[in-house]
């Protein structure tokens, strides 16, 4: 039987470290992101419907989003993010279902969804926790002051780009309250790897075991 694990945080949090953390201790990763940018690319129908909405400034020549221009508007406009969101998220959803069964139905032991949106919708009936069969949720967070300098070190981001797009999602503070466990990535990488190879040992060798901390 397949234990679903769903992996999110924020951006600038290092997820997606945690994540490889993960897949070289042996779990399966499905990662939301990397679906995002297969669905937005050449000849996909929701980059079409992306371009459509939005215009052909937000395409490139071949047909794929361009992820930069159409961060640029929606980043600055909640009711832009919000029709992108009503966009994407079918066709993202759809693909991470259709991927999950075949994974189960493959046997695979541990599956970790990593999903940046995985707490954003509060109605449980409509949560992906609940539509995905998740097991338990994994947050990883670190200090409003570290997302932003790492934004701005890594993306060459202003103070207040990074802040618009951190506050695009919701804070790390209260997704580690609706979480099983949580990872603090705001110390070194041999710390984070610690808290990674604990948390394995729980979900590979307790299904039903829960913390609130994994370090």
């Amino acid at each position: 039987m397949t234990r679903t694990i769903g992996l999110t945080g924020g951006i600038g949090s290092g997820k997606s470290t945690v994540a490889r953390l993960l897949e070289k201790l042996g779990a399966a990763v499905l990662d939301a992101d990397a679906i995002v940018h297969e669905l937005q690319g050449p000849r996909q129908r929701l980059a079409a419907e992306i371009g459509k909405s939005f215009g052909s400034q937000v395409l490139r020549s071949d047909g794929s989003v361009n992820r930069a221009a159409l961060g640029v508007l929606v980043f600055r406009d909640p009711a832009a993010r919000k029709r992108l969101n009503q966009l994407v998220h079918p066709h993202v959803g759809g693909e991470i279902a259709r991927r999950l069964q075949a994974a189960r139905s493959a046997g695979v032991p541990v599956l970790v969804l990593d999903i940046p949106l995985l707490l954003e919708t509060r109605d449980p009936s409509l949560s992906a926790r609940s539509l995905l069969g998740i097991d338990a949720v994994v947050v990883v967070w670190v200090p409003l002051e570290t997302q932003i300098a790492r934004l701005m070190q890594r993306d060459h981001f202003s103070r207040e780009e990074a802040l618009q797009r951190i506050n695009a999602q919701m804070p790390l503070d209260e997704k580690r309250l609706l979480a099983d466990h949580v990872i603090d990535n705001s110390g070194t990488p041999e710390e984070t790897g610690r808290q990674v190879r604990a948390l394995w040992t729980r979900l590979a060798g307790e299904p039903g075991a829960t913390t609130e901390e994994a370090g």
